[in-house]
């Protein structure tokens, strides 16, 4: 029994329940669809009858939540997420597999590419828009229902299937799952972030945290051990789930504490620190070992690991210099780069500031630095950019916190010189920004070279980009850069030159948003564990991050749906001056404001049987965590067990029956 759930754990059980007939048949086999032969075979021959037991798989729409657990694990690609409400024509109808029972079969109707096929997520005309946008590919629906429930510990346990961090995203995402929430399509996305807030810290003030159980085939962990050099949010989600797969994982970190821009690039009055350090502690716990204060490339090299028995490495060291804007006076005392200042800023406790801050820059990194600029000290803080209000990269809430807290936003104007006096900076000289792009789209700021402005400042802080320092890391090593320095690699794999090389986040995408790197971070340990494992193909059945968002503009969405509660608004600790203090003043939900904001998802996404393609193993039933997919007997005969003899006298009647089957649906088709 240890050995079939085990099995079970991992997806791997094709179970034949034929157990409810004369002969009373009960067989189970430990297999996948890469190994199991009679998988294999009927998947090849788009036969998935020929491997059927006597079951098929159905959902209750009702209950269903597109977590998408089942379509993950089905071994014949028979479930598929696709969508609960209606359309403006009815009812979604969905293509089913043909069978070769009622069509002439020949080469034409195989598919050899059944490996990949059966992978695919959605059906076409897509599914809860929640899941396809995070870049993680979340459960968003499945979540949603289980806080609904109270049963938050499943819900944390089904973010951590994706999302290893879901307190840190509860304070720093930005929320694509919300911006393409069906229901703001009709009066607000659903608070989606807040309730996965919520949902992390009930943990994080538990004294037994969730610890990951390991889950592999063997039963017991790998001994291949694995380098990951970068302790930001690609590197930590790649150790998290090599480690939950088995494997001795060890994490370098060049600076004193694991997190990278998490713990050194993100202000604590968005992201407290004992939240990073929480949920870091988890991988202790699962066993990862971090190495701190460890540069590789400097303090030990690649090919020194290679000869310690490592045999992959993962390359997350992220973005963590700065850009400078190439303008004369840039290298004077008080001018610093943004990411530089939020390095110091995260640093030391006593970093202050006087005077009057201009910062340079007009995205979610240049508002995080003049925030903190404000709580550093300076008497005054504005912001300059290239871009006018409705194009800066910023977000529009964090761009609205900056104004409610007095910080003044200029825009369309671009630094020309900074000046200094007696060694200190004195003012910026800024001039006009009439354009950002040229006409094809690309970055080419144009000015007007006679409208000039100059200010006068103390601090100057230049936050206009990062850039990658590789240092001493690549020496002696096959991996490409690209532009920008960014490693090249597969886009699927990130796989690099070096073939024990992955790379992924900010190293491989250049600087984007700490989900990204989460995403990515989770299919760099996919494609490690395949590759210490000989033989194994990277790319087979790897397109499981392709979904389709359903159609909002053509749902039928009955008014009873939408009803009730407004969108729910996260209060502020009161009494406090949020300018004075480093600390986040946000407060989570309460729990009254989770079932609040739970009832006003629309639960728009549903898995899809094809009951052509199901085979009836059951394997679905066992991920479902709903009571929503179940079996049900369809094919009674198949519980008969008939000695070999005889067989020949049930074939011949059947294969008659199944030829005028054919010619009366060649018939209707003319």
């Amino acid at each position: 029994m240890e050995i079939l759930k085990r099995a079970e754990d991992n997806g791997l059980v094709h179970q034949i329940t034929n157990i409810d007939g004369e002969d009373k048949i009960f067989a189970i086999c430990n297999c996948c669809v890469c190994s199991c032969y009679a998988l294999r075979t009927s998947q090849l021959f788009n036969t998935p009858n020929m491997s059927r037991s006597a079951y098929i798989a159905k959902v209750e729409t009702d209950k269903c939540v597109a977590c998408g657990q089942c379509v993950e694990y089905c071994p014949s690609g028979a479930v598929k997420l696709g969508q609960k409400l209606c359309t403006k024509e009815g009812p979604v109808a969905y293509k089913k597999q043909e069978l070769p029972d009622t069509v002439k079969w020949g080469p034409e109707k195989w598919n050899e590419n059944y490996r990949d096929d059966n992978q695919i997520n959605c059906y076409d005309t897509g599914t809860a828009p929640c899941k396809t946008k995070c870049p993680a590919h979340i459960g968003v629906q499945g979540y949603l229902k289980m806080a609904s429930q109270g049963r938050y510990q499943d819900a944390l346990k089904l973010i951590k299937k994706d999302n290893p961090f879901p307190a840190v995203c509860g304070s720093i995402c930005n929320r694509r799952c919300e911006e393409a929430c069906t229901r703001g399509t009709i009066d607000q996305a659903v608070a989606i972030d807040e309730v996965k807030k919520f949902i992390a810290m009930q943990e994080l003030i538990k004294e037994n945290r969730y610890i990951p159980p390991m889950v592999n085939q063997i039963g017991k962990p790998y001994t291949e051990k694995v380098a990951v050099i970068g302790a930001g949010p690609a590197g930590l989600t790649c150790a998290f789930f090599l480690a939950q797969k088995g494997y001795p994982v060890t994490v370098f970190e060049k600076n004193e504490k694991p997190g990278g821009m998490l713990s050194y690039g993100i202000p604590t009055f968005r992201l407290e620190k004992d939240v990073v350090e929480a949920e870091i502690d988890v991988l202790r716990q699962m066993g990862v070992e971090f190495q701190c204060g460890v540069e590789v490339g400097r303090d030990i090299t690649l090919d020194e690991l290679r000869r310690n028995d490592f045999k992959a490495f993962y390359l997350a060291i992220g973005c963590q210099g700065g850009r400078k804007a190439g303008i004369s006076g840039e290298e004077a005392p008080g001018v610093h780069t943004g990411v530089e200042f939020l390095h110091m800023v995260n640093s030391k406790d006593d970093i202050h500031l006087q005077g009057r801050t201009v910062v340079i820059g007009g995205g979610n990194v240049a508002v995080d630095v003049a925030r903190s600029a404000i709580r550093a000290g300076s008497s005054s803080v504005s912001m300059y950019c290239l871009e006018d209000r409705l194009m800066m990269p910023a977000a529009k809430e964090e761009v609205d916190e900056a104004l409610e807290e007095g910080i003044e936003i200029h825009n369309s104007w671009g630094p020309c010189e900074i000046q200094s006096e007696d060694g200190l900076v004195k003012r910026v000289i800024f001039k006009k920004c009439i354009s950002v792009t040229n006409s094809e789209g690309c970055f080419q700021p144009q000015y007007d070279e006679n409208e000039r402005m100059t200010l006068e400042c103390e601090t100057v802080i230049v936050s206009i980009g990062q850039s990658i320092i590789w240092g001493d890391l690549l020496d002696g090593s096959k991996v490409q850069l690209a532009r920008g320095d960014r490693a090249e690699a597969d886009s699927l794999t990130y796989q690099t030159e070096q073939p024990d090389v992955f790379v992924g986040g900010d190293v491989f995408t250049g600087p984007r948003f700490a989900i990204d790197a989460i995403a990515a971070g989770k299919e760099g340990a996919i494609s490690i564990h395949r590759f210490v494992h000989d033989g194994q193909s990277l790319t087979i059945g790897r397109n499981r991050r392709e979904f389709i968002e359903l159609h909002k503009e053509n749902l039928v969405i009955p008014n009873e749906m939408v009803s009730g509660f407004d969108r729910q608004e996260a209060d502020r600790v009161t009494g406090i001056d949020p300018t004075t203090t480093f600390h986040d003043v946000r407060l989570p939900f309460t729990e009254e404001q989770v079932k609040a904001e739970t009832a006003r998802c629309l639960s728009c996404g549903a898995s899809v049987v094809d009951p052509n393609r199901c085979i009836g193993c059951g394997v679905c039933t066992t991920k479902c965590e709903f009571d929503a997919i179940s079996l049900f007997r369809e094919l009674p005969e198949a519980s008969r067990m008939v000695k070999s003899e005889d067989k020949m006298k049930m074939v011949l009647p059947y294969a008659l029956k199944r030829q005028i089957k054919i010619i009366r649906n060649k018939n209707r088709s003319v």
